[in-house]
């Protein structure tokens, strides 16, 4: 189970592993809990505790665990591993990425070191020193597919989509199940705007794999292209209202204005048609099975982005200011709605 120490350890470290990698993470840390009861300096059932909490998302009991486990065992790498691991969790990045070098020291030839240091330098935006560390890990053995998967996740980060291709179809090649794999073709394939193969990869995904996906990433054609839409307006609107505004003083600039909304408006549609027609019906399918804060967010936003472009062909027609005006409060309401669709 990624995260959690996969060999050593006593009955309880055994059976504990045995449940999470069911998934049943609550249950197989009061396993180890059991353990810890008989051996309480037990470093493997301390770095287990610790990654089957951070698993779950509890920082502060996941890092209280680890450190636990570097005061009895601070000779072994698994322990600053779990504890970088942790330190990423509470998006400590420096301290991780120094916990993490400490683990290579210590182990220079465990891959998991090198892996978990380029984990810590890549969220640190350190993208060639993580890219080294990468392949450190992968130089000590080649067929890892926990190291390719860290490799083509650092080149996605960095944006060489490429090589994180490259690195994601070797990976498939060894595991060809791979749900992280094939998870990260599908990302790939959705910031290509591959929307219809990402879609259908995630479809796959989901039917193979239905505790790897939520609704969160099924939705993503929609949410992404809101995205974009806020992106584009929040440059488009503005641009046309300077220019409009400057045709008091100039008159062609108003002409350049109406040239100027329909171009943006243009461009908006072309690239929601682009989106949504490959995505099919999945995505909106997948709505209601968001959470209620961020699917209210998405359907206002939903709502509200066709009413900012329709403004924007409205002046293009009849260059009047409430037009701008109207479509400068829907795109206040679509940026409006873009923190809650983060949560």
């Amino acid at each position: 189970m990624t995260g959690v120490p996969d060999r050593g350890g006593s009955a309880h470290a055994e059976r504990a592993r045995l449940l999470a990698d069911v998934g049943r993470f609550a249950e197989a840390a009061e396993v180890t809990r059991a353990g810890l009861a008989e051996a309480p300096t037990d470093p493997v059932l301390l770095v287990l505790l610790a990654g089957l909490f951070r698993l779950q998302g509890m920082a502060e009991p996941a890092l209280a665990a680890a450190e636990r486990a570097i005061a009895v065992a601070p000779h072994l790498a698994g322990t600053h591993i779990e504890r970088a691991e942790c330190l990423l969790l509470s998006e400590r990045l420096d301290e991780a990425v120094s916990e993490a070098r400490e683990a290579v020291r210590l182990e220079p030839s465990l891959p998991d070191a090198h892996r978990a240091l380029a984990r810590a330098l890549a969220l640190r935006r350190d993208f060639d020193e993580a890219r080294t560390a990468a392949a450190r890990a992968l130089s000590l053995d080649p067929h890892s597919v926990p190291d390719l998967l860290t490799l083509a996740e650092v080149e996605r980060a960095a944006g060489r989509r490429d090589a994180a291709g490259a690195a994601a179809r070797a990976l498939l090649a060894e595991d060809p199940d791979n749900p992280g794999g094939r998870w990260l073709v599908a990302l790939l394939d959705a910031e290509r705007l591959h929307v219809g193969a990402a879609m259908r990869g995630l479809r796959h995904l989901a039917a193979d794999h239905p505790a790897r996906l939520d609704a969160a990433a099924l939705t993503f054609p929609i949410r992404g292209l809101l995205a974009g839409l806020r992106r584009g307006l929040l440059v488009g609107i503005p641009l046309t209202a300077l220019l409009a505004l400057a045709g008091f003083w100039w008159s062609p600039s108003t002409l350049l204005s109406r040239a100027t909304a329909v171009v943006v408006a243009a461009v908006m549609l072309g690239f929601s048609a682009r989106v949504l027609i490959p995505a099919r019906t999945t995505p909106w399918r997948c709505l209601p099975l968001l959470p209620p804060s961020q699917r209210r967010a998405v359907l206002t936003a939903v709502a509200t982005a066709p009413i900012a472009v329709t403004f924007l062909l409205a002046y293009a027609l009849t260059p009047h200011p409430s037009s701008l005006a109207a479509a400068a409060v829907a795109l206040a309401l679509l940026l409006a709605t873009a923190r809650a669709d983060r949560q």
